[in-house]
């Protein structure tokens, strides 16, 4: 059996949660965008839910947008977080029954939830397939995951201008930002999990920033600084922030001296299986010839076809 080798330290990101409980609401930006482009996915599905939960709840900006929906979409919500405080903070904030729990050890029977989502937290769990096994094994029949996390181009500046300016000033780079799934991956993960009806697509959002500065302190206040166990664990050099934010400003400033910050965001949604769901017709059974729906000409495969 192969040993899983951990990426992130946990242990960490739970106190970067708790010392970011205060400030968040000055730098969740990001998150709330999140959360409303989520929620609106959620209001295209026809249907309403008993159990839902929110894993990852941070201070409740999911259960926010949620109650912009009729009442009868959902009706008992649950939120979760690995941090206390955001959990304590979560329910203070918004009336919702809130808990302290691991994404990656869910404190829950099977088949409990219609509904689980999560917004801006898968990105930081070591195990994803196995957290994803837990969620599809929490959901009943014919219940709907819901995700949104960060995608493999996030901050692909950031992540440029410390591998320039560390590599000029040390002559190598240690790890400054985490890893991030791509969308061939996560939609591979779903199926694995064991997901129906498996869809995972991409968007992107660019902020906009005056320094570089302001944007690693974005980070800080989000409680989504570095978090990787082989980070270097010294504090960094003043001199090779400067050099980091000098290099950002070179590579990517515009005229008008404002930097680009890039969020590639992957939004998953799955079904737990269940007999009467849709699905896909087997290879060469359909009845109607697509050429003819197109109103095209079809030809053979290896005839060659003139040119416009």
């Amino acid at each position: 059996m192969t040993k899983q080798i951990d990426i992130f330290d946990r242990k960490l990101l739970r106190l970067r949660r708790e010392r970011a409980t205060n400030s968040l609401p000055e730098h969740n930006f990001l998150f709330n965008e999140l959360a409303k482009r989520l929620v609106d996915r959620l209001a295209d599905i026809r249907r309403n839910f008993s159990m839902a939960l929110d894993i990852g709840c941070h201070n409740g900006f999911m259960a926010k947008e949620i109650k912009h929906l009729p009442e009868e979409k959902i009706s008992f919500l649950i939120q979760t977080d690995l941090s206390t405080g955001m959990a304590k903070e979560a329910k203070n904030k918004t009336g919702v029954t809130s808990i302290a729990a691991d994404e990656e050890f869910l404190p829950f029977r099977d088949a409990t939830f219609d509904l689980i989502i999560s917004c801006a937290s898968l990105h930081h769990v070591n195990d994803l397939p196995g957290t994803l096994i837990q969620i599809k094994r929490a959901l009943k029949p014919d219940g709907v995951f819901l995700a949104a996390l960060f995608g493999g181009s996030t901050l692909l500046e950031l992540r440029q201008a410390w591998l320039v300016a560390e590599s000029a000033k040390k002559g190598g780079v240690s790890p400054r930002v985490s890893p991030f799934i791509d969308l061939r991956e996560a939609a591979g993960l779903l199926q694995r999990a064991g997901f129906a009806l498996p869809v995972a697509d991409i968007d992107t959002l660019t902020v906009t920033y005056r320094n570089p500065i302001k944007l690693m302190s974005d980070l800080r206040g989000m409680g989504e600084s570095n978090v990787m166990l082989d980070r270097e664990k010294i504090p960094t050099r003043g001199d090779t922030l400067k050099a980091v934010s000098q290099e950002y400003m070179t590579l990517f400033a515009n005229n008008q001296g404002e930097i680009p910050a890039t969020f590639q965001i992957i939004y998953l949604t799955g079904w737990s299986p269940e007999n009467n769901q849709p699905k896909a017709l087997a290879p060469g059974s359909a009845s109607v010839r697509l050429a003819d729906v197109l109103e095209v000409d079809e030809y053979s495969t290896g005839e060659s076809v003139e040119p416009y």
